[in-house]
């Protein structure tokens, strides 16, 4: 999609970001909170947050961090949110924000590039594959609160 450019995210995007992700996980999260999450995470050299825009529209958002990993043996990053809206899916916006996150991945030297999706989605991860990503493991979670 030639119209569509990325950049990183800056303070007042949090808007764009904070509505995107409340439709991902299906759930209104309080906004103080998030907003004071994002805001620190954009001070933080190892959160690195993209948006998508076509012309002024924001269509799309993905962020990486990065940890230094004992069994990696070093850095490792990890694809924590991506959201296209529906409208601009299978356009090739995803393809764009997942080279924007393959090129951090290799300036910043990571050993490895991962992502973990919820099991439902079912089209996610077969994106995921023809990116080029591979299904190794298996996520076990357990909410503390």
């Amino acid at each position: 999609m030639s119209s569509i450019s990325l950049r990183r995210a800056t303070p007042p995007d949090v808007e764009f970001i904070y509505s995107f992700l409340c439709e991902l996980e299906e759930e209104a999260f309080d906004f103080d909170q998030f907003n004071a999450i994002y805001h620190r995470n954009l001070l933080n050299p190892d959160c690195h947050y993209f948006l998508a825009f076509d012309q002024q529209q924001c269509v799309g958002y993905a962020s990486v961090h990065a940890q230094w990993l004992l069994h990696h043996c070093g850095k490792v990053g990890e694809i924590q949110e991506m959201f296209v809206i529906p409208a601009y899916r299978s356009k090739g916006v995803g393809r764009l924000l997942i080279e924007q996150l393959m090129e951090v991945a290799q300036q910043e030297n990571f050993e490895i590039l991962e992502v973990t999706a919820n099991k439902k989605r079912l089209d996610t991860h077969r994106f995921y594959e023809r990116q080029g990503l591979e299904r190794t493991h298996f996520k076990f979670v357990k909410k503390m609160k």
